[in-house]
């Protein structure tokens, strides 16, 4: 639980899983400092003693307090050891790891575990609840497995409810008053159903029991029997979001239709260089247009079928 007193569900490694994976750890960084310091000093012959040293120094240095941490940074805290057994350092937040917390448990391992041959982070993860040792705590880190069992993940699955029993739950739901259900409670749901399938079987079992017995005090209505209470709260939220939708939809139709209509066009401005007549309040009456005379025709002579000469 965090300081907001957000549940994260993670599952903590234990004491023998993370020895594992700090022993596969440092047998591959013990064996890249063997191999690559024999390969300088053969390649250098001419070194003195104190040169040699100093070489020595510097890739044990880098093997086995530069290369982890840079690792841990980039991998996102998962080590070789640690991808090969399913474990993983986060935040104690559930966030990843960013360089200064990689850094700093670099540097405590220096002392608790290359030192004291891990003496000391033995008996500070066994004292700690959750198995965190001294570069954890001083980091503000958390080892977690991220690999569950296939038991555990065919048992995370949320059973399946009946259609009936869907159809009565959907009933009840239409009737329920959800005046009294805080932010919080919704936002805790909404985040417990996002991230169920990441979390431990008995832990989100709990979560998923607690939350529904919250929402059925606000409500007044408790879960139907025969209904699991992950099922009960993803009905709960889904007929939320279809108040909302109504809600909305009914605000939209309000507004369109208290909506002012839109105003007439305007008149087409006149021609350039055309006279507007003055405006008058009384229209004045047209005269009519006179009548086109009519010119007479003369007659036409009959035609002879004589054509003069040209």
């Amino acid at each position: 639980m965090t300081g907001e007193a957000v549940v994260l569900g993670l599952r903590a490694a234990k004491v023998p899983s993370r020895a594992l994976a700090i022993a596969l750890d440092l047998a591959v960084e013990t064996v890249a400092l063997m191999v690559t310091g024999t390969v300088v000093l053969a390649a250098q012959p001419a070194l003195d003693e104190a040169a040699a040293a100093a070489v020595v120094l510097g890739l044990s240095v880098f093997f086995l307090l530069g290369l982890p941490v840079l690792v841990e940074t980039l991998s996102h805290g998962r080590s070789l050891g640690k991808l090969a057994l399913g474990l993983r350092v986060v935040r104690t937040d559930g966030g990843p790891v960013r360089f200064r917390h990689t850094l700093v448990r670099g540097l405590v391992a220096v002392l608790e575990i290359q030192m004291t041959l891990g003496a000391v982070a033995v008996i500070s993860s066994l004292v700690s609840p959750q198995g965190r040792r001294l570069g954890d705590v001083f980091a503000g880190t958390l080892v977690v497995r991220e690999r569950l069992p296939q038991a555990a993940r065919a048992q995370s699955a949320v059973p399946q409810t009946p259609p009936a029993l869907l159809h009565a739950i959907g009933e009840q739901l239409v009737a329920l008053d959800f005046s009294a259900v805080p932010d919080g409670l919704w936002l805790a749901v909404r985040q417990f159903l996002g991230r169920l399938g990441q979390l431990d079987p008995a832990v989100a079992a709990g979560m998923a029991e607690r939350l529904a017995a919250d929402f059925a005090g606000r409500t007044g209505r408790a879960v139907p029997y025969g209904v699991h209470p992950a099922a009960y709260l993803s009905a709960v939220l889904t007929e939320r979001h279809r108040r909302a939708w109504e809600r909305a939809g009914e605000a939209a139709r309000r507004q369109q239709a208290f909506a002012p209509a839109p105003p007439a066009p305007a008149p087409a401005p006149p021609a350039p260089g055309a006279q507007q007549a003055p405006y008058s309040p009384h229209p004045q009456p047209v005269p009519p247009t006179p009548p086109t005379p009519q010119v007479p025709q003369a007659p036409q002579a009959p035609s002879t079928g004589f054509a003069p000469p040209a």
